[in-house]
């Protein structure tokens, strides 16, 4: 199944009020849409405190690839996945 990718303010704002599952490296947030679409997205946020755009740009890769490999065998159809970048998702190793 694709991944399709979160870009608006409101539905980050919306996955919010979901569940969130935090982790070392990252929060995930999951928040199912309720409507007839069975795609799964993903959206991607890392805050200034963890570094400058070159650091964060590196740790939103990680988080992508992340997605890419684990949520279509894992997320849930039909809901938004946001995953939220911490300071130990740098230095952390992939597996």
């Amino acid at each position: 199944m694709a991944l399709h990718m979160i870009r608006q303010r409101r539905d980050f704002l919306a996955a919010n009020q979901g569940r969130r599952i935090p982790t070392a490296g990252f929060v995930l947030l999951v928040r199912s849409r309720n409507d007839d679409d069975p795609a799964m997205r993903a959206g991607f946020t890392v805050t200034k405190k963890i570094g400058g755009a070159v650091v964060r740009t590196r740790l939103k890769r990680r988080l992508r690839a992340l997605a890419r490999e684990y949520l279509p065998q894992h997320g849930h159809a039909g809901a938004d996945h946001v995953l939220i970048g911490r300071d130990a998702g740098l230095t952390r190793d992939y597996a």
